[in-house]
C-alpha cells in the first residue's frame, strides 16, 4: 500500500473524510466519513502523522473531479431542418415497400414541409432561390421539396382548401419518382440529354402513377395532377398528348417548370428569378397561377442578390406589401468590400433602393444563412423517415 502525507488543506472541519485516514504504518485512524470537528483535534491528528491510501486518494480526487466541456452544438434551427427534408424524402421513397405505410409516411412529410413554410415562408423560398452550393446528386429530390414548397404557396394565395392543397404537395414530391436518380445525373453532366435519358423522362409521368398505386394511393386528384403535369392544352405535352389538362396539373406544372429553370445544372446556369417569372407569366398568358407565384414572390423574392442605390451589395431577405422593395442584409460596404456584419435595410427608402440584380456572385459560396437570418425561434421537430424493411 502506498502512502501519501496528508496535508492540513485537504481536510475540512465539520465535513465527512472522503477517504480513510491512517499512520505510516496503515493502521486505521479515522474511517471514512468519520467528521473531525476543530482545528484542535486536526491538529493532533497532524501531529501524530496522518496519511492516505494513494488509490483511494486517486478515486476520490478523479470522482470529485469536474466533468470535461461537452462538445458546442449549434442548437436546432430552420436551416438544418431545411436541409434535411432532401435526405428525408430520398429515405422515404425508399423504404416506400408497405402500402398501408406509404400514404401516412407520405403525408406526414407533406404536413412537415407545411410546417416549415408557416414557421418562415422568406426562408423557404431564400433556400430555394440560393442553390450556390447545391449537390448535382441530390437535384431531383432538392427539385421536389423545392417544388413542393411553391406548391404550398401557391395553392394557399389561390384559397385552394387543404385537403386539395395537400393532394398537390404530395404531387409535386412523389411525380419524378421513377427519374430522381436519372435527373442527380443530367443535372451533373457536360453532354446534352442521350435519347435513352430523353425516353425515361417522356415516360416517367406514368410509371410515376404506376408506381404509387402499387404504393396503395387512392387520391384520384394526386394520381391525375402526375399524370398529366407535362400535357399542355394544346396538345404539346407528354405522354398522351392530351388537350384535356386538370388544373391540379397546370399548378404542378407551374411549379415545377419555374423551380427548374432557377436551378443551375452543369450545362447551364440558372435564370435569374426575374426572367423565370417572365417566360412563366408569357406562357401562361397571365392566368392565376402564373400571377399566384409572382405574387407570392415578388419581384425580388428573398435569396436574390442585388445591388442598392447606396453601392451596397445585399441578400433579399424579407418580402414586404411593395413587391418592389423587399428587405435586403447588405454583405458589402458602398465601396462593395466585403462587411463582417450584414445590416438590414427597408429599400422602400430611395437611399437603398435595389437598382439591379448583382451578377458577381463567388462571394456568396461561403455565405451561411444564418449570418442573413439567425436561428428560428422553436422550429418543428424534423421528421423521422421509416425504417427500410427487411
Amino acid at each position: 500500500m502506498k502512502m501519501l502525507r496528508l496535508p492540513r488543506s485537504k481536510v475540512q472541519i465539520g465535513t465527512p473524510l472522503p477517504w480513510s485516514v491512517r499512520d505510516e504504518h496503515g493502521i486505521l485512524l479515522l474511517s471514512k466519513g468519520h467528521l473531525v470537528e476543530n482545528e484542535h483535534l486536526l491538529d493532533q491528528l497532524l501531529q501524530r502523522g496522518a496519511f492516505v491510501d494513494a488509490e483511494e486518494a486517486r478515486a476520490v480526487a478523479r470522482a470529485e473531479a469536474p466533468e470535461p466541456p461537452k462538445a458546442f452544438v449549434p442548437p436546432p434551427n430552420i436551416f438544418g431542418l431545411w436541409d434535411q427534408t432532401t435526405d428525408a424524402l430520398k429515405k422515404l421513397l425508399d423504404s416506400a415497400t408497405h402500402p398501408d405505410d406509404f400514404s401516412e409516411h407520405i403525408d406526414k412529410f407533406a404536413r412537415h414541409l407545411l410546417e416549415l413554410v408557416d414557421c418562415n415562408a422568406d426562408i423557404a423560398i431564400y433556400r430555394c432561390v440560393r442553390q450556390d452550393n447545391a449537390q448535382h446528386y441530390y437535384f431531383g429530390y432538392d427539385h421536389a421539396v423545392h417544388t413542393a414548397m411553391l406548391c404550398i404557396l401557391m395553392a394557399r394565395h389561390l384559397h385552394w382548401p387543404e385537403t386539395r392543397l395537400m393532394s398537390l404537395v404530395k404531387a409535386a414530391l412523389t411525380m419524378n419518382q421513377p427519374i430522381l436518380d436519372l435527373q442527380g445525373q443530367m443535372a451533373g453532366q457536360d453532354v446534352p440529354m442521350k435519347d435513352k435519358q430523353r425516353a425515361a423522362i417522356h415516360a416517367h409521368p406514368i410509371e410515376s402513377v404506376e408506381w404509387l398505386e402499387k404504393a396503395g394511393v387512392t387520391d384520384t386528384d394526386w394520381l391525375t395532377a402526375i399524370a398529366q403535369h407535362h400535357e399542355r392544352p394544346d396538345g404539346t405535352g407528354y405522354p398522351l398528348g392530351s388537350t384535356e389538362v386538370c388544373e391540379m396539373a397546370v399548378a404542378l406544372r407551374v411549379a415545377d417548370t419555374f423551380t427548374s429553370r432557377i436551378s443551375p445544372r452543369v450545362m447551364r446556369p440558372a435564370l435569374s428569378p426575374q426572367e423565370a417569372a417572365r417566360q412563366l407569366y408569357q406562357e401562361d398568358k397571365g392566368g392565376p397561377l402564373s400571377t399566384a407565384v409572382i405574387k407570392e414572390l415578388g419581384i425580388y423574392p428573398p435569396g436574390d442578390f442585388v445591388k442598392l442605390a447606396s453601392g451596397e451589395l445585399g441578400i433579399v431577405v424579407q418580402r414586404t406589401a411593395n413587391a418592389r422593395a423587399p428587405i435586403v442584409a447588405s454583405i458589402t460596404d458602398t465601396a462593395g468590400r466585403p462587411v463582417p456584419h450584414t445590416v438590414r435595410h427597408d429599400t422602400a427608402q430611395p437611399e437603398f433602393a435595389i437598382k439591379a440584380t448583382a451578377t458577381d456572385k463567388v462571394m456568396l459560396m461561403r455565405l451561411p444563412p444564418e449570418r442573413l437570418f439567425g436561428f428560428a425561434v422553436a422550429p418543428p421537430a424534423p421528421v423521422v423517415p421509416p425504417k427500410p424493411a427487411h
